[in-house]
């Protein structure tokens, strides 16, 4: 099986920086695209960033400008920098990846999620 796990989140200051990291672990074959989304209570689940292989990406508008996402292919983990955060950045912030994993019965595509990590902007 595939897990990706989230840390790095908590409480931090507007205008602060929080990095948060995501690995992915289990019987990997290759990862493509990753993904960082966050989700508040009662509101649909949003995309931060993308980032394919080959590093291009494609940022929110409210990201724009504060977040960068990277990804180290080699630990099969990606990050999300957030730098001078609002307090409406506080959310659950989830990783996603497109994973081809290795099954019984070959190769198989799946799309993967983190358990999320909480994000506080707070004074």
């Amino acid at each position: 099986q595939v897990q990706l796990v989230e840390s790095g989140g908590g409480v931090v200051q507007p205008g602060g920086s929080l990095r948060l990291s995501c690995v992915a672990s289990g019987n990997i074959s290759s990862i493509y695209t990753l993904n960082w989304f966050r989700q508040t209570p009662g509101a649909l689940r949003e995309s931060v960033a993308p980032i394919t292989p080959a590093g291009n990406t494609n940022y929110a508008d409210f990201a724009k400008r504060r977040f960068a996402i990277s990804r180290n292919s080699a630990k099969e983990t990606v990050y999300l920098q957030m730098n001078s955060p609002k307090p409406e950045d506080t959310a659950v912030y989830y990783c996603n990846a497109d994973i081809i994993r290795r099954a019984a019965s070959g190769l198989e595509a799946t799309g993967s999620w983190g358990q999320g990590t909480q994000v506080t902007v707070s004074s």
